[in-house]
């Protein structure tokens, strides 16, 4: 395994250093991809570019989460890695427990390697009854309850069934991509490994979620989801991760 962490980036000039600082401890080389941030960040990923071990590239452009990771899953296969550590930038992931993905990773080389999360308290009751609704649609849509979480980014993949999926079949570049990554990867037997892990929401943590436009982002991936569930069910080419 060649293991590079990936941090998608869009305006979180307060946290990302600090998450670049913490992942780069545990060993493997730190690629940020600034997703078109504003100029207050270019200070702080201009400090990052001089860090070892730590390269920075800039997307011109805002285009969302999953177009960040895409770029960055490129540049990675170009360089010869293998596996890919997804990071947010927000530092609400426990990153201590980096070692556990990477450890487990070890042992499943071929699987998805998925941070559980763990809510305490501080977790926004919204945020908590959007989960539970895409964790109902993950379990028609994979016919299963494998997936026990599609939303957090903090994940380990296996890049060359990430590169062939995304050459192969849409995948969306907002709030879609987290959930929409995981189930078509599962469809092609790509297996999820869980690994608990708490989440921390600070009170003056910065989200980008949209309450109107990613809601509706994410109802129009999971209607796609259920097409493609019951076309795969209908034509045979159904596979379950095993």
């Amino acid at each position: 395994m060649k293991t590079l962490a990936l941090i998608p980036h869009y305006n979180h000039p307060d946290t990302v250093a600090a998450v670049v600082s913490a992942v780069r401890g545990f060993g493997p080389d730190v690629l940020v991809v600034d997703d078109g941030s504003d100029a207050v960040c270019k200070p702080v990923l201009a400090a990052l570019e001089q860090t070892d071990g730590v390269r920075v590239i800039y997307r011109p452009a805002n285009g969302g989460k999953g177009a960040a990771m895409k770029t960055g899953w490129n540049d990675a296969a170009q360089r010869g890695y293998t596996h890919v550590l997804q990071v947010d930038a927000d530092a609400q992931h426990c990153l201590d427990d980096t070692a556990k993905l990477l450890a487990e990773a070890e042992k499943h080389p071929e699987a998805v390697i998925c941070g559980w999360p763990q809510y305490g308290g501080d977790a926004p009751k919204a945020r908590l009854y959007g989960r539970k609704i895409t964790d109902f649609w993950n379990m028609v849509n994979t016919c299963s309850t494998d997936i026990k979480d599609g939303m957090c980014g903090f994940r380990l993949y296996p890049l060359t069934p990430v590169l062939a999926l995304v050459r192969e079949e849409h995948i969306g570049n907002g709030m879609d991509f987290d959930t929409e990554i995981l189930v078509r990867l599962y469809w092609r037997g790509v297996k999820p490994v869980w690994v608990k892990t708490p989440v921390s929401y600070a009170p003056d943590g910065v989200s980008h979620f949209r309450a109107f436009e990613d809601n509706v982002l994410i109802s129009k991936m999971h209607a796609r989801l259920f097409c493609g569930m019951v076309w795969r069910r209908l034509t045979g080419r159904w596979k379950k991760a095993v």
